[in-house]
């Protein structure tokens, strides 16, 4: 815990759990380490800055820092305190285009380092709470078909160039897999990326829609939260929904149905499905870590 002197001196404690350290040291090495020290500092600066009161302990994800508050006009809001990277720097962006429709509404953002004041939603009502997984999946297929009928704005990652540089990577990678199948499904996977990505889309996808990037609110039944937003086709966005809470069993129920919903062609959403293993696996491969099983059974399901 880390204590520090709010606006009228008046002190409080902002507890930085040990697993977002960990996460950033893992992830981000020094520029995480500079992040969690600066942490208190930030967000002593962000409290008086935008007149909020601390309003209940600190929440957190892998990535950034949450704090529950209330604005001086009363309104129950929470600060993301965040290391601004490539994935984060598109999220107000993304927010201020959905604007609060299908997804957390952006109340303040600061460009220089990232941090958001957001809406306060219902973290005690989380997607990942209900117990029927296929009405689960429904609800994100429903939000990803209208938050993906917004074209993307300009100056996100676009979809196109990540797919460029994963085929770009793959040769390479594959010569680091030793096991034959393995390698196979991962060469195959870049084959049915190849196929589609001279036409990658130009909706505004989200990325991460899983069932624990979902909450509740009083205005809306379930609102999205935490993009890493990126401009492609919306197949680019089924792989979550697939992997959170995985029932090798439901992986075809759940591609058929969001397909459905969406009202995509279901060869090029396979081709882009396919996309998202691939990308894991370079990951892996590139931090040594094995490819998961169950990541290589969702291809092989969808085959």
């Amino acid at each position: 815990m880390n204590r520090f002197t709010h606006a009228g001196n008046v002190p409080f404690v902002i507890d930085i759990p040990s697993e977002l350290a960990e996460a950033q040291d893992r992830y981000n090495g020094t520029a995480g380490r500079a992040f969690i020290a600066a942490l208190p500092g930030l967000a002593a600066h962000f409290l008086d800055h935008w007149r909020l009161r601390p309003d209940g302990p600190s929440m957190n994800g892998v990535s950034a820092l949450v704090l529950p508050v209330v604005r001086a006009d009363g309104l129950p809001a929470v600060l993301k305190l965040q290391l601004r990277d490539e994935e984060s720097a598109g999220e107000p962006v993304a927010l201020r285009t959905w604007n609060g429709d299908g997804a957390v509404r952006l109340l303040d953002h600061d460009p220089d380092t990232g941090t958001m004041l957001l809406e306060r939603l219902d973290e005690t009502r989380m997607l990942a709470g209900l117990d029927d997984t296929r009405e689960a999946v429904l609800v994100i297929a429903r939000l990803l078909a209208h938050l993906t009928s917004f074209p993307a704005p300009p100056g996100l990652r676009r979809l196109g160039d990540i797919a460029e540089t994963l085929l770009e990577r793959t040769p390479r990678a594959l010569r680091r897999i030793p096991d034959p199948a393995v390698r196979r499904s991962v060469a195959d996977c870049a084959a049915a990326v190849r196929e589609v990505a001279g036409d990658p889309g130009d909706r505004l996808l989200h990325w991460d829609l899983h069932d624990e990037n979902v909450l509740a609110a009083d205005r809306a039944d379930w609102l999205a939260i935490d993009p890493k937003p990126l401009a492609g086709d919306p197949g680019f966005e089924l792989w979550p929904a697939l992997d959170n809470r995985f029932e090798a069993a439901e992986v075809r129920w759940r591609f058929d149905a969001m397909t459905d919903v969406l009202g995509l062609d279901r060869e090029r959403a396979r081709a882009w499905t396919l996309g998202r293993l691939l990308q894991n696996a370079l990951w892996d491969v590139t931090d040594g870590r094995p490819i998961e099983d169950r990541q290589l059974e969702i291809a092989r399901r969808l085959t």
